[in-house]
């Protein structure tokens, strides 16, 4: 069986491995941010852009340009705040998984 480029194989539950990345990653991410105890001006922007991230997951088939504009949004709300760091990393490389948006692959022959 053919498979296009940049589809990916799905688990024995029908769920593609990157989808349950990004939804495990924003999940840690967003009980990190609710631990957070101090707040700061931008929570409830990331709080949204997460909810965003999660429901784009949910939908199975998330485009990689909003991944991206969530990932940049949640990035400069929460990117200050160190003990937020790791759990935006992850979320950062389940979002890479997708592949580069169309913008920076590049021309196509």
């Amino acid at each position: 069986m053919l498979r296009s480029v940049g589809q990916r194989r799905v688990t024995g539950e029908g769920v593609d491995p990157r989808v349950a990345e990004l939804r495990s990653a924003v999940a840690r991410l967003r009980r990190e941010l609710a631990a957070h105890r101090v707040e700061f001006t931008d929570r409830g922007i990331a709080e949204d852009e997460l909810a965003a991230l999660d429901a784009m997951a949910l939908s199975g088939a998330p485009e990689v340009r909003r991944l991206r504009r969530s990932l940049l949004l949640v990035a400069g709300c929460v990117g200050s705040v160190s003990a937020l760091a790791e759990g935006l990393a992850g979320v950062r490389r389940a979002v890479e998984l997708f592949g580069p948006s169309p913008q920076d692959a590049g021309p196509t022959a």
